[in-house]
């Protein structure tokens, strides 16, 4: 029986191949789709707020008629809706690499950024 048949390869896990295809690169690729996402929101935050408060004039002048429980039921709905997406985003995230969690990791961390 042959001695090198028995063992299994070693991986070095800290060579620069290993550590950009395994955490480098996917930790880019969530903190760039994390980014975006955030971008997003608060873009979709500011038009949200910017039709909020049109309604709000509409409702002065007395054009429109908004209830509290109307509004909060849109709100309710527009944060479960951007929920699921941010699951959605993650989940997806997680399958680039076999642990998932440099992505994830990019993901968030861009999420935190202050800009």
């Amino acid at each position: 029986m042959n001695e090198s048949s028995t063992q299994t390869p070693s991986i070095d896990l800290l060579s620069s191949d290993f550590l950009l295809g395994n955490v480098g690169a996917p930790f880019v690729i969530g903190a760039a789709v994390g980014y975006f996402a955030k971008k997003m929101l608060k873009m979709a935050m500011f038009v949200s707020g910017a039709l909020i408060v049109l309604m709000f004039v509409g409702e002065y002048y007395n054009i429109i008629e908004i209830s509290d429980a109307q509004l909060q039921s849109a709100a309710d709905s527009a944060v479960k809706g951007a929920k699921a997406s941010g699951d959605f985003l993650v989940n997806r995230l997680t399958r680039i690499t076999s642990k998932g969690v440099s992505a994830a990791g990019g993901f968030l961390s861009a999420l935190n950024l202050d800009s």
